[in-house]
């Protein structure tokens, strides 16, 4: 699959790096693209590209930068670029405030999630939300002594879904989809959850498991 990668810190280059190791084509973008260059030596076969270049090179597109520009960068993708994409949403919104006992400042609330905001600015788009709940080092076939941790995903499109529980297969995880996208205003406070362990005690190897 060709995919397009929106983003140029550690996670969107651990992604890039994943798709690419799992035989995908895939295109990191970035706005500045110049500063992708130390991913792209180290990654033979990724290609770099703006955020356009890539947004139109993808059959599947990905988010993965700041909540807070996530907008300005799907509006550099180009919307036209991605009417009818699966668009995997690994953004979470956190706003520009420290944590407070380790706990990570939203700057949406309960009722609201920045997925539903992003999936009503961009309706031709077909977002899934899915890698917001762990880290990036261990995004791409990790290794836990309890199994295959669970990656929690939604949205309104089930083709859409399908394909990235496929990937996520690949990857390494087990899938549990929760539903509409009204459902990443549950899923993306994991994303605090899976901090507080990071910042209290400087534990960042872990991620959730859904037991039946």
């Amino acid at each position: 699959m060709k995919i397009g990668v929106l983003g140029s810190g550690d996670v969107a280059k651990t992604l890039a790096s994943g798709f690419l190791k799992h035989g995908h084509k895939v295109m990191l973008g970035s706005r500045t693209p110049a500063k992708l260059a130390d991913w792209k030596r180290a990654n033979t076969g990724g290609e770099t590209g703006t955020f356009s270049e890539a947004g139109t090179f993808g059959a599947l597109v990905v988010l993965a930068v700041k909540g807070t520009v996530a907008t300005e960068a799907l509006q550099a993708a180009g919307v036209a670029n991605l009417a009818g994409k699966a668009v995997i949403d690994a953004c979470n919104p956190i706003a520009d405030a420290p944590p407070v006992n380790g706990v990570l400042r939203f700057f949406t609330n309960l009722n609201e999630s920045l997925m539903e905001k992003l999936q009503m600015e961009f309706p031709a788009a077909y977002f899934v939300k899915a890698f917001n709940s762990v880290g990036a080092g261990n995004m791409v076939n990790p290794q836990f002594a309890g199994g295959k941790p669970t990656m929690f995903i939604c949205g309104n499109n089930d083709e859409a879904k399908n394909t990235v529980q496929e990937i996520l297969t690949q990857f390494g995880w087990e899938v549990a989809d929760m539903g509409k996208v009204e459902a990443a205003r549950a899923i993306e406070p994991l994303c605090m959850l899976w901090c507080i362990p990071g910042f209290l005690r400087n534990d960042w190897v872990h991620a959730f498991k859904l037991l039946s």
